[in-house]
């Protein structure tokens, strides 16, 4: 709200958020935390005890029925690790589910699936900068991947024994630096293209908005590079 100019201060903040029944705070950290300002704001008469045990009370008892205080012998997932968590069984269905939640837009003369078993007799062209950059995969408030589950698509068409040759042509999604002749070379040789291109938390992100939708930087001419 002091970003809106809604408030002049965080200890406005605070208390307009606490009478209006807010009771959480998605915090900055301490330096920029508005509910730390709750105690002053109480003893300043500006909220009561009253309200303020108002708001606590259903974190308290969300926590509560979350089982939080619980012993851990009590929880059933405090025993599970990565050999559960990562077992084929539960690899498999996050492979199903990625499997159906991917939206084709548009396949021109049924051009995909690729069969997999024509792929060792083509030769594929993976290029961009998502083609094998595990990082940018992953969008805002996405949770933190081990790195040897992650499958880029280099490694993905790899694994199923594709010819692949592979070339960035810039190495971060803001593209700004693009060598032109390594991706003419590695299009010109192949049979199959992909183009991997995109945005990601590099380039925007929550309170990082955009003015329009253009691939950023060089990404526009990459690709059409490749097409040509």
């Amino acid at each position: 709200m002091l970003g809106h100019h809604y408030t002049h201060s965080f200890l406005e903040t605070a208390v307009a958020s606490v009478n209006a029944g807010c009771n959480l705070e998605l915090s900055y950290g301490l330096r920029k935390n508005v509910f730390m300002h709750i105690p002053q704001a109480l003893a300043m008469g500006n909220i009561t005890l009253q309200m303020l045990r108002d708001r606590v009370r259903p974190l308290f008892y969300t926590r509560m029925r979350l089982g939080e205080f619980d012993p851990p012998a009590m929880n059933p997932y405090s025993s599970l690790d990565l050999s559960v968590v990562q077992s084929p069984e539960h690899r498999n269905l996050s492979l199903e589910a990625a499997v159906k939640s991917f939206v084709l837009l548009k396949n021109v003369r049924g051009t995909l699936p690729l069969q997999a078993q024509y792929l060792s007799r083509q030769h594929l062209a993976v290029v961009g900068p998502f083609a094998d950059n595990p990082r940018v995969l992953f969008g805002d408030y996405a949770p933190v991947p081990e790195p040897q589950y992650i499958y880029t698509p280099r490694r993905g068409l790899e694994m199923l024994g594709a010819n692949v040759s592979f070339t960035a042509g810039c190495s971060k999604p803001r593209c700004q630096q693009y060598i032109r002749a390594e991706l003419v070379k590695v299009v010109g040789a192949a049979d199959v293209v992909l183009v991997c291109l995109g945005t990601g938390v590099d380039v925007e992100t929550e309170a990082r908005d955009r003015r329009d939708l253009s691939l950023p930087g060089h990404q526009l001419e990459l690709l059409q590079d490749a097409v040509q």
